[in-house]
């Protein structure tokens, strides 16, 4: 039965974690994406940064994998990785902070509150924050049944006598804090166990400073399952959160042996929950202002111990299975891959047409490789979708997996037109067919204004300007009159007997690609009207 409670606590502990840290999340939507965008080179500045995104969502261990991600996709430096990890460490310490205070007994009155508000106030924000306080007070009934659980466990033999040893034996704590971190993987947990433990009066001070150490070692077990498939400088900067947690414990334990650390907490509380949550923040606030300014040499260790360099990008550059873990994360990206695709596919008509208005057959060649590249990019970013859309999601966020869904599609149109471009400039090469100036400038004017069309879809997407989208109302109506204007001006030059019939062919349906394009510009305008 006492097992039963344990587990069961344990169990409402880390879903009240998640829900409470998810509400924050959400709650912080745009915010958090716009923190995680403005890491710069400043270590501090990321160290920082580290620490606010882990305080939202209540995990060095999701921080980090997500660090994993934007390293995978070439987003992040390895240096950047470094202060961010760094900082999380940091944020990971607030949770012990708020366990450390004995809330259990008026925790139901969250998880009322929490729950009325979820089930009966109406919006998205609202309900949010009603998950955050519900979330809280699940954690903190979760913290009351695994103390409650354990107070039988005290007066075992078998149970004191495991803490005895585990107490006078340092390294049998370490592992111990490891191994119950890689498990649960939560190091919040393993300190949520420990509280519990230090309220039923079953541990102090000393005994829990080992475990305290190996939790923050066992936490890099996350991150480095997460590396799994992911490029050179992604392992290294699982690596390097492995180095700095286990530099860590290696410069605290001197202080662990001598008792130095748990007088030092002992003297600022008497509260033995107290002093577990603040020896967890000493710890991981001194071992980041000791090895920030040693980043540099860091990354040089890691770059050692992993050497080599990593192979060329192929496929999405953005996206990446680790940052779903963070939505909000997720979805930025998605829109910045789908715009890489985008411009991809506006570089293959530029190609086309200056393949085919120069009778280069290299060039057009250069096209097919392109659509290569946007049919796999179409596949990527659609799967993705499909997996984003099973996260939860603010209604923004729907918003925008339910529209680029559409806005892929037409994309990939796009990319299909500039294609049937290149293979009607091979025709024209092998026929070695050729046309009038006139015939030529048509063309011309009319590749310009599909082009500016194009332009005009892409700026409006990426900065979700609906004012610009509207200017493709005109340029769409130019783009059919000049589609009409222009055919019946090649009608007439066949009736006159200045062009042959295969080269008219050729010419049509190069008016034709041109104009589908404009449609499909066109649609990825509307859709940004739409949505905003």
């Amino acid at each position: 039965m006492t097992i039963i409670k344990l587990l069961g606590g344990l169990g409402l502990f880390i879903y009240g974690m998640k829900l409470m840290g998810d509400g924050l999340e959400n709650a912080a939507g745009e915010g958090l994406k716009k923190i995680l965008e403005k890491v710069t080179k400043n270590p501090i500045i990321a160290v920082v940064v580290g620490a606010i995104v882990t305080m939202v969502i209540q995990s060095s261990s999701a921080t980090t994998v997500m660090v994993v991600g934007f390293v995978n996709a070439g987003l992040m430096n390895l240096a950047q990785a470094a202060g961010i990890i760094m900082g999380a460490n940091i944020g990971t310490t607030i949770t012990a902070q708020l366990v450390a205070f004995k809330l259990d007994t008026i925790a139901p009155i969250f998880v009322f509150v929490g729950a009325m508000m979820v089930m009966f106030v109406k919006g998205k924000k609202r309900r949010e924050i009603g998950n955050i306080i519900l979330g809280f007070g699940i954690l903190f009934v979760g913290m009351g049944t695994m103390s409650g659980a354990m107070k039988p466990l005290t007066s075992l033999p078998v149970f004191q006598e495991i803490l005895t040893t585990v107490g006078q034996h340092w390294y049998l704590g370490i592992i111990a804090g490891a191994v119950i971190t890689a498990v649960l993987q939560s190091s919040s947990a393993t300190t949520g166990i420990l509280v519990a433990l230090a309220t039923a009066g079953a541990i102090d001070i000393k005994m829990a400073l080992p475990i305290i150490f190996g939790c923050n070692i066992g936490t890099c077990v996350t991150a480095m399952l997460a590396t799994i498939g992911t490029n050179k400088t992604a392992h290294r900067a699982a690596m390097l959160h492995f180095i700095f947690n286990v530099a860590g414990t290696v410069i605290f334990l001197p202080f662990l042996l001598t008792g130095w650390l748990g007088d030092l907490v002992s003297y600022f509380s008497d509260n033995v929950t107290r002093q577990i949550a603040n020896s967890h923040t000493i710890f991981n606030i001194v071992n980041t202002l000791i090895m920030v300014p040693l980043i540099p040499v860091l990354c040089k260790i890691v770059e050692k111990i992993i050497p080599g360099e990593d192979d060329e990008k192929v496929g999405p550059k953005y996206i990446d299975d680790r940052l779903l873990e963070t939505p909000v994360i997720a979805a930025g990206q998605v829109v910045k891959e789908t715009l890489r695709m985008a411009n991809k596919a506006k570089t293959s008509l530029e190609l086309a047409m200056t393949a085919f208005m120069k009778n280069d057959e290299s060039t057009a060649q250069k096209v097919y490789e392109n659509e290569e590249v946007i049919n796999n990019l179409e596949e990527c970013i659609t799967t993705y979708l499909v997996k984003l859309s099973k996260c939860e999601l603010s209604d923004k966020e729907k918003n925008i997996v339910a529209s680029t869904f559409h806005i892929v599609n037409d994309i990939e149109r796009i990319g299909d037109h500039a294609e049937n471009i290149a293979d009607l400039t091979i025709q024209k090469i092998n026929k070695k067919l050729q046309y009038s100036e006139e015939a030529l400038g048509e063309i011309t004017k009319m590749y310009e204004t599909t082009l500016k069309a194009l332009d005009i879809c892409i700026e409006s997407y990426e900065n979700r300007d609906t004012e610009k989208a509207k200017n493709i109302v005109d340029i769409e109506a130019a783009i059919d009159k000049q589609n009409k204007k222009y055919r019946d001006l090649h009608i007439r030059r066949l009736h006159e007997g200045t062009c042959n019939a295969y080269a008219g062919a050729i010419f049509l349906d190069l008016l034709s690609n041109l104009e589908r394009i404009g449609d499909h510009s066109t649609n990825i305008s509307e859709i940004v009207i739409e949505n905003n």
